[in-house]
C-alpha cells in the first residue's frame, strides 16, 4: 500500500513538473490580454520584408502584420528573423506568429500550423543565360546557392539529392554568394529573383527551371487554434474587401490573382 502511495505521488510530481515546463500559450486570449502580438518577419526578403531608406521595417509582410495587429486592437511587435529560425522562434515562445512568405510542407506542419495562403508565389532555380541547365538532371557539379531550411532548399534536395547545394544562413548571404560568383546558380523565390535581376541587370539572371508553386502562409504554434481560425477569417475578409489585392499591387506590382485555399 505504501509502495502504491509513493508511486502515485511520483506520477503526480511528474504531471506537475510537466505543467511547469510546458511552453506558454500564445492563443487569442493571451494576445488580447497583453495588448501586443509578437510577429516574426524576415528583413532580408524584399518585397516582403526589408529595412527601408528611413531605417524602418517595410514590405508586404510588415504591412500585413501591422494590419492584423490593428484589427485585433493590439500593438504589433516586430521581431527580425531569418529562414532558419522561423520555426524555432515559434516553438520557444519568442514570437506568436510568423509572417515571412513561408511555404507550407508536410514536414513543417508537424511542428507548426499554417494559415490559408495570403500570396501566390513559386520557387525556382535561377542562373545566367550562359548556364545550360534545364532541370534537376542537368545540374551536374554546378554550385547552387540556397538559404538553409527554406522550401527551395528542401525541395531541391528532394528533387536532386546529389546536387552541389551550398547552404547559407540567410537570404542576404545566399543572394550575395550568387551575385559575387561564389555559386553558379541560385534557388530562391520568384519575387526575390525579380528584385535582384532588376538591380543587377549585368548578371543576366533568368529562370532555369521551376521547383514548385509555393504560396505564402502565416504560421502559428501547434494548438493555437483560436489564433489560427481568426487569421484564416481575416485573410478571407481582406480578400473580399480588396485590401489583399491592394497589398499585391503595392508590393508585388501585380494583381492578386487566384490564391489556393488550404
Amino acid at each position: 500500500m505504501k509502495h502504491l502511495f509513493v508511486s502515485s505521488m511520483q506520477v503526480l510530481g511528474m504531471l506537475l513538473l510537466g505543467l511547469t515546463v510546458a511552453p506558454a500559450r500564445a492563443d487569442m486570449p493571451q494576445i488580447l490580454d497583453k495588448g501586443a502580438i509578437r510577429i516574426g518577419t524576415q528583413m532580408d526578403n524584399p518585397p516582403f520584408g526589408y529595412i527601408g531608406p528611413d531605417g524602418k521595417p517595410a514590405g508586404f509582410d510588415v504591412e500585413l502584420g501591422q494590419m492584423i495587429a490593428k484589427s485585433l486592437g493590439v500593438k504589433a511587435e516586430l521581431e527580425q528573423i531569418i529562414g532558419a529560425n522561423r520555426i524555432p522562434y515559434l516553438l520557444t515562445n519568442k514570437i506568436d506568429l510568423v509572417i515571412s512568405a513561408m511555404g507550407a510542407t508536410p514536414e513543417r506542419a508537424v511542428q507548426v500550423m499554417f494559415t490559408t495562403p495570403y500570396a501566390a508565389l513559386y520557387i525556382g532555380v535561377y542562373g545566367p543565360k550562359s548556364a545550360a541547365v534545364t532541370g534537376p538532371d542537368s545540374l551536374g557539379s554546378l554550385k547552387i546557392a540556397a538559404t538553409k531550411g527554406t522550401t527551395q532548399d528542401l525541395t531541391l534536395t528532394q528533387l536532386a539529392p546529389h546536387a552541389n547545394i551550398i547552404r547559407f544562413e540567410d537570404d542576404t548571404t545566399s543572394n550575395t554568394a550568387y551575385l559575387s560568383g561564389q555559386t553558379d546558380l541560385w534557388a530562391t523565390l520568384n519575387t526575390i529573383a525579380i528584385d535582384l535581376s532588376r538591380k543587377n541587370p549585368q548578371r543576366e539572371t533568368e529562370l532555369k527551371f521551376k521547383l514548385r508553386n509555393s504560396p505564402a502562409h502565416m504560421a502559428v504554434r501547434q494548438g493555437d487554434f483560436q489564433l489560427l481560425r481568426w487569421l484564416d477569417t481575416y485573410i478571407f475578409f481582406i480578400k473580399g474587401n480588396g485590401e489583399l489585392n491592394r497589398l499585391h499591387k503595392t508590393w508585388l506590382g501585380e494583381p492578386m490573382g487566384d490564391i489556393p485555399v488550404l
